[in-house]
């Protein structure tokens, strides 16, 4: 029960990259941007001077920091700590209480702190849809795609992707601006997706679609 530890493991590559069934292409005016639970207790698992944590944080700060330039909006999403039992649910029988309500658990890293106009939101369930008003906040803007970063790619990650196609919202998840439990958990969670809700991308290639 509780979270692993994190061996170190490359990044995908694009050539690496599993063939979507999906033909979307991002847009500057539609798209937003998820920044999924990329807080210090989920994150102290890895190796943080390593890969795949590293490498994602920095693709990550690339997107962010392009993204805010061209005025498309930014969600993070963010667990509280010290969760009641009836509220946790059925996730106390997996991962055990979860997070406490302290600095080191619940803040999301500096290097990837919210900025004024980015959007926090309360995480409940492993989809950042669930108990929360994402996608009404994409609709009030005009945003009809998301694209996906953070972890855990096969369990949030994967779970965001898969509500936000039955929700008729074109997504892409960014391959190399995600982190998992092992290289082998990373490419299910990109190939699942790839054959059944979103396009999987690499930074550089989001970064040349959104001019």
């Amino acid at each position: 029960m509780g979270l692993p530890r994190i061996n170190p493991y490359p990044l995908p590559t694009v050539d690496e990259l599993p063939a979507a069934r999906g033909q979307w292409v991002p847009q500057t005016a539609r798209a937003a941007l998820l920044v999924h639970d990329m807080q210090r207790y989920f994150l102290a698992a890895f190796a943080q001077d390593d890969a795949p944590l590293a490498p994602a944080i920095a693709n990550l700060a690339r997107l962010l920091a392009h993204c805010r330039s061209r005025d498309i909006p930014v969600f993070y999403t963010a667990q509280r700590g010290n969760q009641d039992r009836r509220d946790r649910g059925l996730q106390a029988d997996l991962w055990g209480p979860g997070m406490q309500a302290i600095e080191d658990h619940e803040t999301i890293i500096d290097a990837l702190a919210p900025a004024r106009n980015d959007h926090v939101l309360v995480k409940h369930r492993y989809s950042a849809f669930q108990r929360s008003n994402l996608e009404t906040l994409m609709r009030v803007r005009g945003r009809d795609q998301l694209l996906i970063t953070g972890v855990y790619a096969h369990i949030g990650v994967l779970s965001t992707a898969t509500e936000a196609f039955q929700r008729d919202i074109e997504t892409f998840v960014v391959a190399d601006a995600l982190a998992d439990f092992s290289r082998a958990d990373h490419d299910l969670a990109l190939h699942w997706v790839a054959r059944t809700c979103a396009v999987p991308l690499t930074t550089d290639r989001l970064l040349e679609l959104l001019p």
